[in-house]
């Protein structure tokens, strides 16, 4: 009897110091967070007095939110983003940047990371079959941040006030209004091969691994005709 008494009391024991510990790691992780300084950026640290866009402004803001979210930095990381501003000069809202990985044309797979800053909306577009390529067809895993995934499906973008089309978008438009609110670890895919897509970071901003058959440049349509 006293064997079961004290193997229960130890088990006990066990249990109350691992909820503990969880509790402690939960609260220590939330206690980083909150000490971090808020990611913040304005549309005018882009561009120079004459609205030139400056490509090196905008991987220091890059730079800092991927420290912020304690992404990977490795050495030359800097110098392969590849980033736009659609030549809309609102960088801030209205925006991409990315590193390609591996686009091989041969055996057709591709992997790349994307990167979009706090609020910042990734242009409405399409793929399509082109230079002996098939249409792309690709997914994304919210790996920091969190992003809203836009596509084909019902519209419920009633549901995301806070989701907003820039004006400098096809005068605030879109075709495709089905909001996937995705949080990090959450992975979703295009539903329809040519079908409008877009998405839009949320207040972190969103740090997105894409993988998908292939990429071909000349295959993007944007619904924004003056993005084309």
């Amino acid at each position: 009897m006293k064997k079961v008494i004290l193997l229960s009391s130890l088990l006990m024991a066990i249990l109350i110091v691992s909820c503990s510990d969880k509790t402690e790691k939960n609260t220590t992780v939330d206690s980083v967070k909150e000490s971090k300084k808020e990611l913040k950026f304005t549309n005018e640290q882009f561009y120079d007095a004459d609205g030139k866009f400056l490509e090196e402004k905008a991987k220091d803001a890059l730079m800092e939110m991927l420290a912020y979210h304690d992404y990977p930095v490795f050495d030359g990381l800097r110098e392969r983003i590849w980033l736009t501003d659609y030549k809309k000069g609102n960088y801030a809202d209205l925006g991409l940047a990315s590193v390609m990985f591996v686009n091989n044309e041969d055996d057709r797979y591709m992997l790349m990371d994307i990167f979009l800053l706090p609020g910042q909306m990734l242009g409405e577009h399409m793929h399509f079959e082109a230079e002996g390529n098939p249409a792309k067809m690709e997914g994304w895993l919210v790996r920091h941040g969190k992003s809203y995934i836009v596509g084909t499906g019902e519209n419920n973008r009633a549901e995301f006030p806070q989701v907003v089309v820039p004006k400098t978008h096809w005068n605030g438009k879109v075709t495709a209004n089905h909001i996937v609110e995705a949080n990090e670890g959450y992975f979703d895919s295009l539903a329809i091969v040519n079908s409008a897509h877009w998405q839009m970071a949320g207040p972190e901003g969103a740090v997105i691994t894409e993988v998908g058959n292939v990429h071909t440049n000349a295959g993007v349509r944007r619904s924004d005709p003056t993005m084309n």
